[in-house]
């Protein structure tokens, strides 16, 4: 197994935990309001619906959004890594700063601060931009 591996896989597990608790938020503030967007949902639980989500989950779905968008390529361009045998200083200093960023910018999204949470993206996308580097210099090295 690769000395990378297990790094991986952590930070693997670290950043699906950090889009469940985005996509889990979105369901407990409308159960907290009171509000379902389903039909059978409000009839089953006898709560208000509504054909628009309150602005709180409306924002908790654009950071999963958000986090969508840059966590699935980042945990290709990792694993891409890993297969080409890079190395792992340089794997985990990028995987521990990436996964800081986004759940740190998670965390700001949802708070509403700027600008730590424009400033947690461009570290997230800078990570994704030396990972996308490291993973070609690995390559041409073999």
């Amino acid at each position: 197994m690769s000395p990378i591996f297990l790094p991986y896989a952590i930070t693997c597990v670290v950043l699906n935990l950090n889009l469940l608790l985005l996509w889990v938020s979105s369901g407990a503030i409308r159960t907290k309001n009171k509000i379902a967007v389903n039909a059978e949902d409000g009839a089953r639980y006898g709560v208000t619906v509504s054909e628009m989500d309150p602005p709180a989950v409306a924002r908790a779905l654009r950071a999963h959004r958000n986090a969508e968008a840059t966590i699935y390529p980042f945990l290709l361009l990792g694993l891409v890594y890993v297969l080409a045998g890079g190395k792992a200083w340089i794997a985990i200093t990028i995987f521990v700063i990436f996964t800081s960023a986004r759940i740190a910018h998670s965390v700001f999204y949802l708070r509403a601060k700027q600008p730590a949470r424009t400033v947690a993206f461009a570290v997230s996308l800078v990570a994704i931009l030396v990972l996308m580097l490291a993973v070609l210099l690995a390559l041409l090295a073999n």
